[in-house]
């Protein structure tokens, strides 16, 4: 079993920046896949981000591709998401996930959840 809490959510205005992270524990966190999902009212869930549990490589939608990055720290068991030049099509609760294997873009894929963060993007 994995344990995720996000944090760092909040209010911002367009144009400006957030960090999000993701705590885990229970597992070795360096052995999981972390993904960053988010789901704004009345839309599907939606990837956001991924990170191989190697670290190596990086995954990102295309709408925040230049403007999100996804990294992790494998000493703390914490993923972070650096989100810059937000707009309010940004909105949404964030969540991060992770799994051993499986499709990192597929929100099915995932195994586990965190509760999920609030960002809110005002213009």
């Amino acid at each position: 079993q994995v344990q995720l809490v996000e944090s760092g959510g909040g209010l911002v205005q367009a144009g400006g920046s957030l960090r999000l992270s993701c705590q885990t524990s229970g597992r070795t966190f360096s052995n999981y896949n972390m993904g960053w999902f988010r789901q704004a009212p009345g839309k599907d869930r939606e990837f956001v981000a991924a990170s191989r549990a190697s670290g190596v490589s990086q995954y990102y939608t295309d709408s925040v591709k230049g403007r999100f990055s996804i990294s992790r720290d494998n000493a703390k068991n914490t993923v972070y998401l650096l989100m810059d030049n937000l707009n309010p099509e940004d909105t949404a609760v964030y969540y991060c996930a992770a799994n051993l294997i499986g499709n990192r873009f597929r929100s099915a894929d995932y195994d586990y959840w965190g509760q999920g963060t609030q960002v809110t993007v005002s213009s």
